[in-house]
C-alpha cells in the first residue's frame, strides 16, 4: 500500500507514527527474505566468515526445512514461487547466533556456517526448531585411507599368502579376526610424535620398508656370548642374527636359524606405509624405537627391565657395573614386548610395570605360545596388556597361551592346510639370511610364515599408537578400557565339530578352542572402534589424599584431563555419585577443580564429566574413604594433651581480655582530663 506524503514541516500524528513503524518492520522482513546479493549488504547477524576449509572452530551444517514451514512459505511468496533457501539472518536472530548462508543444496536445503559453537551443537539447535526437517554437521571427507602397499590386498598372484595382509583389513565371514586397521586409518594415519618401543632382538635398519620409520635405539644385551655382535651394551641395536646350534640353549634344544624377530615386529607396528613397497604397518606414521634385549638363547631380566625404563625416558643410565649415561631423545608412550617365559610374575616386573603406568606408558606383552597353558611372564603381571592369539576364524590358535590375565586377543597367524604354503600367516618385514643378514630384504611368506602371539602383540601396540595419536592424554588404564570396550565378541560357531569352548589354564594343553572372556580377554581387537573411543576426552582426577578427615576440605583436580587432537574441553561437571550423606561440594562444580567437604565418616564416590568442543563427553570416578577426626584428648597424660592446651589458652585469653579492658579505661580516663 502507498505511503502517505509527509512534508518536512508537518509532524506526523500518533496514528501515523505507529502505522509507519509497523510498515517499516514488514518491509525489513521482506528484504531479509529476498535472495541475491542485495540482502547480503544488510546482515547484522551474518558477518563475513572464513571460507570453506577454514578454522576448525567454525560450525558448518546442512539443513533442510519443512515444506509447510511458515519461513519457507514466506520465501516462496517473496520469490514468486521459486524457492532459494537462504535463511541465515532469520535463523540467526531466533537463535541469537552469528550465521551465514552457504550453498543452496535443493529447493528446501542449504548449508549454513556459524561461530561460537561446534557443528554438532548447531545442528542440534536447528533440529529442535519447528521450521526444520533435519540438520546435520557438514563434515569434511577425505579419500579412503587405503595405502598402496602391494602386499596389503587380498588375491595375491605373485607371492603367498594369497590373502596378503588379511589381518589389517575389515573383518569378513572368512577373516573373522581381522582388526580393521583400514577403518581406523580413515580417522587417523597416526602421528610421528608417538613412539612405540620394541624390546626385541634388534632390527635391520637397512630394510627398505623400514626406511624413515626407526628412531635411534640402544642395545642392552650385556653378555658378550649372548650378544653375538662382539660387544656388550652399546648404541647400535642392529640385529646381528640369533642363530644357534643344537643344544646350545639347553639340552634337547634344536638348532635354529636367525629369526630376525625384531625386524618382523617392527614391520607389523610401523612399516613405511603408502610407499608403494611391500607391506603396511598398523601404526602407519607412528615411529618405532628399536631396543635390543634378546640375543642368542634369549635375554636376561636385568637387561630387559633396564631397557623398559630407558625406553620410557625414566632413566638415562645404560651402564653395567659403572655409570654410563645415554639420553633417550624419543621416549616411548607404548612398549611392545614379544617375549617371555613360563613363570609367575616376579616382583621386579611388577614394580617396573607399575612405574611405567604411573609415567603414562602402556606395556603390551605377548601371552605366550604354550599350547593353551597359562600365560608367560611378564604377560601375567598386573598392568600389562596381555594379548592372546587368534586364528583367522576368530578361535584361539592352538599354540596361544590363555588365562584370566589376558586383556584382548588379536590375529597370530595360522596354517589351516596340512601341506603346501601357509594360507593365513602375518606378512611382515624380514630377511633371507639364515645366520647373518643377507642383502636380500624381503617379507614373510606362506613358505616362511610369521606365526605366534609375538605378532599378535604388535598389532595391539600399533593400535595403541593410533589411539595416542588422536588423544595423547590417554592413560594406560584408559587405553586398556577403550581396547576392551571396543573389542568385538568372539565367535561361538564356524570351527570344526570337535572344537569346544576354551577352559581355564591347567597342566593339560588345549589347542584350538572357542575363546571366552575369562580365557582370551574382552574380545577381538577392533582398531577402528578403539580409535573412535579414544576421541572422547580423557578424564584424570587427582586428590592430595584418598582418606580425608571429617571437617576437612579436599581439592579435587581434573586439570590434567585432555581432549583429543584438534578439540578443547568446553565444560566440566563434578557430582557425587554415592555417599552424598558423607560429603558436599563447597563452591562451584563446573571448573577443572572442585572443593569437597567431608561431613561424616564413610565412603564417597565423586564423578567428573567432561564435554569437548565437538560435543563428545566422557567421565571418570574417584572413590575416597572419609575418616573420623582425631578424638579430643588423644594426646594422653593427666592434665596434659589437648585438654591442657585448651585450659592454658582459656587462661591466656581471659588475662588478655582483662588487660585490654583495663588499658581502655585508662585511655578514656586520660582523654577526659
Amino acid at each position: 500500500m502507498p505511503l502517505p506524503t509527509i512534508s518536512r514541516q508537518t509532524q506526523p500524528t500518533q496514528f501515523v507514527r505507529r502505522w509507519l513503524a509497523a510498515s517499516l518492520c514488514v518491509a525489513a522482513l521482506a528484504v531479509a527474505l529476498l535472495p541475491g546479493s542485495a540482502g547480503s549488504e544488510h546482515q547484522p547477524y551474518a558477518p563475513a566468515l572464513a571460507a570453506p576449509g577454514g578454522s576448525d572452530e567454525e560450525a558448518r551444517v546442512i539443513v533442510k526445512y519443512r515444506a509447510d514451514a511458515p519461513m519457507a512459505q514466506a520465501l516462496a511468496i517473496a520469490q514468486g514461487g521459486r524457492q532459494r533457501p537462504q535463511h541465515a539472518i532469520v535463523l540467526g536472530q531466533r537463535l541469537r547466533l552469528k550465521l551465514a548462508d552457504g550453498r543452496v543444496l535443493g529447493p528446501r536445503t542449504q548449508s549454513l556456517r556459524g561461530t561460537g559453537l561446534s557443528s554438532a551443537r548447531l545442528a542440534d539447535k536447528l533440529s529442535a526448531m519447528a521450521d526444520v526437517e533435519w540438520a546435520v554437521p557438514d563434515q569434511r571427507r577425505t579419500r579412503s585411507a587405503l595405502p598402496n602397499d602391494p602386499l596389503l590386498a587380498d588375491g595375491q598372484t605373485t607371492v603367498t599368502p594369497v590373502a596378503g595382509q588379511w589381518h589389517l583389513r575389515a573383518p569378513t565371514q572368512t577373516i573373522v579376526a581381522a582388526i580393521n586397521a583400514t577403518g581406523a586409518w580413515n580417522t587417523t594415519e597416526g602421528s610421528a610424535s608417538i613412539t612405540v618401543a620394541t624390546l626385541d632382538s634388534g632390527v635391520l635398519f637397512n630394510h627398505p620398508d623400514l626406511a624413515g620409520k626407526l628412531h635411534p635405539g640402544y642395545d642392552f644385551v650385556h653378555n658378550d656370548a649372548t650378544a653375538n655382535d662382539g660387544s656388550g651394551r652399546d648404541a647400535d641395536p642392529t640385529d646381528p642374527g640369533d642363530h644357534t646350534s643344537a643344544a646350545e640353549c639347553g639340552v634337547g634344544r634344536i638348532a635354529e636359524n636367525s629369526s630376525w624377530h625384531g625386524t618382523q615386529v617392527a614391520g607389523l607396528i610401523g612399516a613405511a606405509t603408502d610407499n608403494g613397497l611391500g607391506v603396511a604397518g598398523v601404526g602407519w606414521r607412528v615411529m618405532v624405537l628399536p631396543v635390543r634385549v634378546l640375543g642368542r638363547c634369549g635375554g636376561f631380566d636385568s637387561d630387559i627391565i633396564a631397557a623398559m625404563r630407558w625406553s620410557a625416558g625414566l632413566t638415562a643410565e645404560v651402564g653395567v657395573g659403572m655409570p654410563v649415561t645415554v639420553v633417550n631423545a624419543y621416549p616411548a608412550r607404548v612398549i611392545n614386548m614379544s617375549l617371555g617365559s613360563m613363570d609367575s610374575c616376579a616382583a621386579s616386573y611388577r614394580d617396573v610395570i607399575a612405574e611405567l603406568q604411573a609415567a603414562g606408558v602402556a606395556v603390551v606383552v605377548a601371552a605366550g605360545n604354550q599350547n593353551g597353558l597359562a600365560l608367560n611372564t611378564p604377560a601375567n603381571c598386573p598392568g600389562a596388556i596381555a594379548v592372546a592369539g587368534l586364528r583367522h576364524t576368530g578361535t584361539k590358535v592352538g599354540y596361544s597361551s590363555l588365562g584370566p590375565q589376558v586383556a584382548i586377543a588379536a590375529p597370530a597367524g595360522n596354517c589351516v592346510n596340512e601341506s603346501g604354503t601357509c594360507l593365513y600367516p602375518l606378512v611382515t618385514t624380514t630377511n633371507t639370511g639364515t645366520t647373518t643378514a643377507s642383502s636380500e630384504f624381503n617379507y614373510s611368506t606362506g613358505s616362511r610364515p610369521s606365526l605366534g602371539t609375538s605378532f599378535s602383540a604388535p598389532l595391539v601396540a600399533g593400535t595403541v599408537g593410533l589411539m595416542l595419536s588422536v588423544n595423547p592424554s590417554l592413560s594406560p588404564a584408559q587405553i586398556r578400557a577403550a581396547l576392551q570396550s571396543s573389542a568385538r565378541a568372539f565367535p561361538a560357531t564356524g570351527a570344526a565339530a570337535a572344537v569346544d569352548s576354551c577352559r581355564g589354564a591347567t597342566d593339560a594343553e588345549q589347542l584350538e578352542c572357542y575363546c571366552t572372556t575369562s580365557t582370551c580377554g574382552a574380545g577381538m581387537l577392533d582398531a577402528q572402534g578403539a580409535v573412535v573411543l579414544a576421541l572422547a576426552p580423557a578424564v584424570h582426577i587427582r586428590s592430595a589424599t584418598s582418606t580425608p578427615t571429617v571437617g576437612s576440605t579436599t581439592v579435587l583436580d581434573g586439570s590434567a584431563s585432555g581432549a583429543s587432537v584438534g578439540r578443547t574441553i568446553v565444560s566440566y561437571g563434578w557430582s557425587i555419585r554415592t555417599g552424598s550423606q558423607n560429603a558436599r561440594f563447597d563452591g562451584p562444580t563446573n571448573g577443572p577443580t572442585a572443593a569437597l567437604v567431608a561431613t561424616a565418616a564413610g565412603p564417597v564416590e565423586v564423578e567428573l564429566l567432561l564435554t569437548d568442543s565437538l560435543g563428545a563427553s566422557s567421565s571418570s570416578t574417584l572413590l575416597l574413604q572419609l575418616a573420623s577426626a582425631p578424638a579430643a584428648g588423644s594426646g594422653g597424660g593427666s592434665g596434659g594433651g589437648a585438654w591442657g592446651r585448651d585450659a592454658l589458652l582459656l587462661v591466656l585469653a581471659t588475662t588478655a581480655a582483662w588487660w585490654l579492658r583495663r588499658r581502655r579505661h585508662r585511655l578514656l580516663g586520660a582523654r577526659t582530663l
